[in-house]
Formats: C-alpha cells, structure tokens, sequence
C-alpha cells in the first residue's frame, strides 16, 4: 500500500518539474495534494510493519489508495487530452508544423485546466475527509502492540551495488542424495533402461521440482539417456504445449541433421505430435514432467513419496542461507554464532522440514542484525503468523512478504501477473516494474541494469523468486515464482486491488486496474467498462475486431502484453490492427503477438512515451515508417522470420525526423537486415548496448555495416557473410559478448587477429555449417572467459588454438564432429589436461 502512494508522490514531483507549464494554472492543488501523500506515505509504510490486517486499518487504507488512484487518472486524463489537441492541430495546420509541435495555445488549454482544478479540489476534500476518520475510528489502534512485529528498515536491506555472494539455489540445497539415488534406481533397473513412468509426491515446498532437477542433471543418468526434456506442466495445460516443451534445441538439432526444413512453430497438434513420436521412438528418451496435478498414469507408475528433512538437514540448510560465504560450503564450514543457535534451532522448528520455508526463513535473517533480541522479533512474528491458520509453510511466507521494504513489494506482487511454473525473461520483468514506476532513478546508476537488477536480485537473495538461468556475465537471465509464493502474491494483489487474475468467469463490480488474462475466450464484452485500467496482460483467444473496439475506453494504459489467438477454420483475424491503437499515448512498455500476418497502423507514431516495442515473435509484420517518431524508445525488438516487410517508402525516413537516427534512446535493438540500418543511423544511437541483425545476403560486413563504438553484445544471425567478419568486429572497443548463429558466416575459416577484441568475454558459434577452422593469434582475446561452439560439424583442429586464450575459463562443445572431440579427450599433454577440465561435451 505504501508504495502505491510513494510512487505516485514521484511522479507528481517529476510532472511539476517536467511539465511546469501546463499545471501552473492548478499548481496549488497539486502541492496540496502532494505533501497529503507524503504524510499519509510515511504512515503507510509503518502501519504496513506492523499492521494486523484489522479491518479498520484496511477500509482506511483501501480508501487512500482509491482516492490516489482518482488523482493520477484524473491527471493523465488530463495530459492526453492536451497530447491529442496537440496532435490534431498538428494535422489541421501542417503549414505550422515547425511551430506547433511543441506549443499548445493558452485558450485552448483554458477550459481543460478549469475542469483539472476543480477535479482536484475535490479530491483534496476526500482525502481531507479521510484523514478525518483516522482519528474518529481510532484507526490507530489497529496496530499491533510494539515488539510484535519486525519489518525491514534500510540499513537491513542490501547496500546497493554492493558485490553479493553467492546465495543457496536449488543445485546447492543439502540433502536428497539418499533421495536422488533412490529415483535414479528406480529410472535404471540392473543398470538398464526400461520404459516407466515415477512419481514424485508430496505437499508444496518440499523440493519436489529440485529433487528431479538434481536427478535429471545427473551423469550416470545423462550417460543412459540419449535425450532429455523437461516439462513444466502446471494446472491448466495443452498437449501442444508439453509436446514443444519436450522438442527442445536437441530435438531441433536432430531435426536439421535429417533434412528436416519446416519450422516446428507452424506444425498443428498433430503433425508435431507425430515428429516427437518418431523422434522419441528410436533413442533413449527421460522426459520430466514438473508440477502434474493429476494421475495420469494411473497404475503404470511407480510412487515415490518425498519426506520432509530431518532436523540435522534443515539445521544445514538454514545455516548455509542465513550465513552465505561465497563458496558451497559444507555444514562444518558454516558456522552459527553461539547465543543465535538456540533461537536458530527454534526458528527452524517452525518451518518443518519443508525447503521452501528453510530458505525463505533463512533469506530473511540473513539481512536482519545479528543479535538475539532480532531473530527473537522474527521468532514472535512467525508464531503469531502461524497461529492464524494451519498452513506452516504460508504463514512463514507471508512474513516474508511483509518484513519486504516497502519497495519491494510491488515488484513481488507483479511477478504473480505470469503464468504458474512460467519461467520468466529477466529483462521483461525488469522492463515492466520500469513502465509501471516500481523502479525509481537512483543518482546516475541506470535504471534497468542498476537499479532494477539489484532489486531482482534482492528478492532472489531472500528466495522470494528462484534463479532458472543466468547469463554469461552471472546476470539473471530467467527466473521462476514457487506455486505457493504465486498463489500468496495473487492473494495479496486480490486484498489490495494490485491486480486482477480472469479467466473465463467475470464478477461485478469489474473495473480493475491490471488485468492479468490467461487464455480468456469472452473478456471483449467487459473491457468496455474498464476505465482506470493501467495494465493488460495475458493470452487471449477472441475476434480482434470486437477486442480492440473495447480497448477504446483504456486509454489510460501503461502496460500492454498480449498473445492473441484465433481458430483459422472459425475466425479471420484482421490483417491490421485500428488505427486506435494510437490514441494510448500513456503506453510505455507494448508486447503483442497475432495469430497471422499483423499490420499495424501509422498511428502507431503517437505513442510518444513508448519505451519498449517486442514483436520479435510474430511470423509476419508490416510496419509503417511512422514508428522512427517513437524517439523515447530504448528497446526494440522487430521480428527476425524471412517474411519481414517495412514500409519504407523513399529514401528520406533515412535521415529526416522519421529516421531511425533520431531514436538516440535506443539501448537494445532487434532487427531484421535492411538498407536502412546497414547503411545510415547505427552510428548516432550512441547508447546502443546490445544489437542482433537477422538477414540473408550481407556479403562484407566491413563496408555495410557501420557499428557503434558502444556495442557491448553483438548478434548476427543467417546473415550468410561470405567474408570474415572478426577483421570489422575486431575493432569494437567495448564489445563483450559476441553470438554468430545459423549461418551469419558461411566461409570456412575464421580469424581473431593479434591484439583484437580486447573486452571479449563470450563468443558464440552456432550453427556454421561451413566453418572448418578458428584462428586465433597471439594475444588476440585476451580477456575471453567463455567459448561456446554449438553444431559446427565441420570445424577440426581446435585444440591447439584453445592453447592461446589465457583467460579461458569455460569451454561448451555440442554436436561437433566426433574427430575433434577426439581430439580434446585423448591429446596428451598438462596444457591439454587444464583444458579438459573446462571443457562440456554433449
């Protein structure tokens, strides 16, 4: 509740400032307003520590949160309607374009500021009144006595930008080694393979899905098996669905090597159905289904019932949680202070053997003080959690939730707006806290990879979200909610109108402020009512034309994230979507996946306060020029498919105030190859940092391409250069990562000349059919950590060369051809042992 508040004070702060002139007239009513919140803000934050959840307490703070609300819609309302009076005059006065743009005439802007003031004066008065009934209803007394609760102040936060150890992640939780071997028993009878199906079962939080990752990544058990999926099923499912979780890149890889040439993408149910069947019939095959709610299998499967830790377990466990070192450690490494051991103990009491709550109990002491008298708050306070119902394991994670800094807690609750078991880009999330104003500017660190990042890995760091993958330069790349921290963050966001969860089932009244819509079929028939709707996100199965009519009224939308989905034999969807996409102008973060081929309108030029575009997954685009105006972009994603058209229509957008030059905001961009990029604006978007072209037929990068001298991650995909593009990428001086896949280069020989990529810490290559040979001469990168060669069948003599990078640390080889690997495993030599020790094969 509190953040609400706060972060609706920040951003009437940056408007005052940012917009001065079109709030003179009602200055005073917004100060008023502004300096209401801040106390009620201050409040908040307090009553959210130590609050009980009275009902009093509740109604007051339900209704400051409604009136906020009125504020800022009444205020954005109020910016649109001056943004879209600027825009038509734009276009009835053409002549004037070179004065009118950034001007609004004052005797316009009369009666819009007339009716602003005296929308605000009337919710000053409400909260005015509301702040009243504080004292009449002794909503004070509310609070729980002093001592009962602890929450997290300031200097129990992580310092930001601090370098954190290494945390407790799932391949790191103690015990299940009886467990695990038990399972692989019963996987591998007499050490051979029998068709079968176990069952791993248990309450929630038990370690179910680590338990199965510990013995699906497994030697002896990758040894026997010659593929692998793993499958998150969840409640609701489709068959097509786990049939693209089981084709996997090997499944894919294996495809390829038999000639097979059709996207698995554009496959039917059935169709792809069949090609996992083939697939799966001529090899050994271990295909793990996480999080299945129903028997299945019925008496083809063998039962293993999952046992919570014993005490000795749970006491490591909690140990290696609460006092990271920075190293796996074993139990006789982790040492508790004396006079915290016996509270410790009775902590870990708490949680029963179950390893959700060992580690989020853990997370929290970890940045709590040291001292008896604080672990015996936390000890108090999940007592009294505990005692308001039978679940254990909900009620320690619950107080995790409220010992959140107040900061927190919105991030938290958004992670619920994604699918159950969804494993979630890392930067998508952080992308959206941003446009929503979850993330705050914090002196000249960035936003997203400063402050954003630390954030994520503050709630990781309490295991509040769970790392899936991380990146090559330890950032989290994918993350996961638990089942129960999902369904405690969708319960919190239900009580506080945070958002709402739909399916295909509407109650009344409806007019939430995020829609979360997982696979809705009827929802176009209730958006029309939804006013104050902030965010849409979700995958929706309907007729575009009845949708996006209703989208009309919500023009107050910031965040938009939709999958839309059409049966082809009942519905045709449309090929363009309304030009009223145009008029929420308030948009800042728009993902949008179409069932076919998608045109979007030149209207899509107005939305001025877009930050981030992705329609990097649809089959087919048509865009118009208009979307070079979006000039506050900063990451944009355009599709990568062979059938990708741009309305370019003469050679002007190239530098006029359409050109792609003028988006200087642009810090990632994901484009197909066109004349427009290779040869024009690349080198003015001066805070480039991440760029991956896709196009055929660039024969010499060298005089095509004009990189940014920023560059720090370079893709280049089925580019098909003929010449050898390391002699260009080379002199990059900030370059770190570098990913050449499906064919960028299709000669034979690659070479990295002495000197060269100086900052190169990965190199990808992928899927070179006709690369033989990399060269690297002497001091040529120098600072490479990690080298990565994925299906490069041709490539031989490797070895020797991996001799010359001093600063190797890792080496991935996966289907490469079997005289090179060959060559890395039976080489004599100290030199050659120090790099098979880096080295994976698969």
């Amino acid at each position: 509740m509190a953040e609400t508040i706060t972060f609706f004070v920040d951003k009437l702060s940056n408007l005052a400032v940012q917009e001065a002139s079109l709030f003179g007239g009602v200055e005073g009513q917004i100060s008023l307003l502004r300096n209401e919140l801040e106390w009620i803000s201050l409040f908040l934050e307090e009553a959210s520590a130590t609050s009980n959840d009275g009902s009093r307490l509740k109604l007051w703070m339900n209704q400051i949160r409604d009136a906020a609300y009125d504020a800022e819609d009444v205020i954005d309302e109020f910016i649109g309607r001056l943004e879209h009076q600027r825009q038509r005059r734009l276009q009835n006065l053409k002549f004037l374009r070179v004065v009118l743009p950034t001007c609004v005439i004052f005797a316009d802007k009369l009666p819009l500021i007339h009716e602003l003031d005296g929308r605000m004066k009337e919710i000053n008065v409400k909260i005015e009144k509301i702040l009243a009934n504080k004292s009449r209803y002794c909503v004070e007394n509310a609070m729980m006595p002093s001592g009962a609760w602890s929450s997290s102040s300031p200097n129990e936060v992580v310092t930001w930008g601090e370098k954190r150890l290494p945390i407790v992640e799932e391949a790191d939780v103690v015990g299940m080694k009886d467990e695990a071997e038990a399972i692989k028993e019963m996987l591998l009878i007499n050490g051979e393979l029998e068709r079968g199906v176990v069952a791993i079962v248990g309450m929630g939080g038990l370690g179910k899905t680590t338990l199965a990752k510990k013995v699906y990544n497994d030697p002896d058990v990758n040894r026997h098996f010659q593929c692998r999926a793993l499958v998150y099923v969840s409640q609701v499912y489709t068959i097509r669905e786990l049939l693209m979780g089981i084709a996997n890149k090997d499944f894919m890889t294996a495809l390829k090597q038999e000639g097979e040439t059709e996207d698995i993408r554009n496959m039917g149910e059935n169709q792809l159905g069949k090609k996992v069947c083939e697939y799966l019939e001529k090899r050994r095959y271990l295909i793990v289904l996480d999080d299945v709610w129903t028997d299945c299998f019925g008496c083809l499967c063998k039962l293993y019932q999952l046992r919570p830790l014993g005490e000795k377990e749970s006491w490591e466990l909690f140990l290696k949680k609460t006092f990271p070192t920075g190293s796996r450690s074993t139990i006789s490494q982790v040492e508790c202070p004396a006079e915290l051991e016996d509270v410790g103990k009775k902590i870990t009491g708490k949680c029963k053997g179950l390893p959700l709550a060992i580690v989020v109990s853990g997370g929290l002491l970890s940045r709590k003080e040291k001292t008896p008298s604080s672990w015996e708050k936390i000890l108090r306070s999940m007592e009294w959690h505990l005692s308001q119902g039978p679940e254990s394991c909900m009620g320690i994670l619950a107080l995790s939730y409220r010992d959140l800094p107040y900061f927190l807690k919105s991030c938290f609750l958004y992670c619920g707006v994604f699918p159950e078991d969804c494993e979630i880009k890392a930067s998508k999330l952080i992308r959206m806290w941003v446009a929503e104003g979850f993330v705050q500017a914090r002196g000249e660190e960035t936003v997203e990879e400063g402050v954003g990042e630390d954030y994520l890995e503050e709630l990781i760091h309490r295991s509040m979200i769970q790392v899936v993958k991380r990146k090559w330069d330890g950032r989290v790349k994918s993350c996961r909610m638990h089942d129960l921290l999902r369904d405690l963050a969708i319960s919190k966001a239900k009580d506080s109108k945070f958002f709402e969860v739909r399916g295909n089932i509407f109650a009344y009244p409806f007019n939430p402020r995020r829609l979360i819509a997982h696979d809705s079929q009827n929802i176009s028939q209730h958006l029309s009512n939804c006013h104050r709707l902030r965010s849409l996100i979700g995958s929706i199965h309907i007729p575009q034309v009845n949708f996006w009519s209703c989208l009309r009224s919500a023009k107050l939308l910031t965040v938009l994230d939709l999958t839309l989905t059409a049966d082809p034999d009942r519905e045709r969807p449309e090929k363009k979507l309304p030009k009223e996409i145009g008029e929420l102008i308030h948009l800042k973060y728009f993902r949008f996946l179409g069932p076919s081929k998608t045109g979007f309108p030149w209207s899509i030029g107005r939305l001025i306060n877009l930050e981030t575009l992705d329609l990097q997954d649809n089959l087919y685009l048509d865009i118009p020029f208009s979307i070079w105006k979006l000039h506050q972009l900063r990451h944009l994603y355009l599709g990568f498919r062979p059938i990708f058209r741009m309305q370019i229509r003469n050679q002007r957008c190239f530098s006029s105030h359409l050109g792609i030059d003028k988006m200087t905001n642009l810090q990632t961009l994901y484009v197909g190859q066109h004349g427009w990029v290779v040869r024009r604006g690349l080198p003015k978007l001066t805070q480039l940092r991440k760029l991956c072209i896709f196009g055929p037929n660039m024969s010499n990068i060298s005089y095509e391409l004009i990189f940014p001298s920023n560059l720090v991650e370079l893709i280049l995909d089925r580019c098909r250069l003929k010449q050898d593009p390391m002699l260009t990428l080379g002199k990059l001086p900030n370059l770190r990562a570098l990913k050449l896949i499906n064919n960028a280069y299709i000669g034979r020989k690659i070479t990295c000349s002495s000197g060269e990529f100086s900052r190169l810490e990965l190199l990808r290559l992928k899927d070179l059919d006709y690369l033989k040979e990399l060269i690297v001469e002497e001091s040529a990168l120098p600072s490479l950590k990690t080298l990565q060669i994925y299906q490069c069948y041709e490539m031989e003599n490797l070895l020797h060369q991996l001799q010359k990078l001093k600063s190797l640390q890792q080496v991935k080889l996966e289907n490469m051809n079997h005289r090179l690997i060959e060559e890395i495993k039976n080489t004599k030599g100290e030199e050659f042992d120090k790099i098979r020790l880096i080295t994976s094969i698969t």
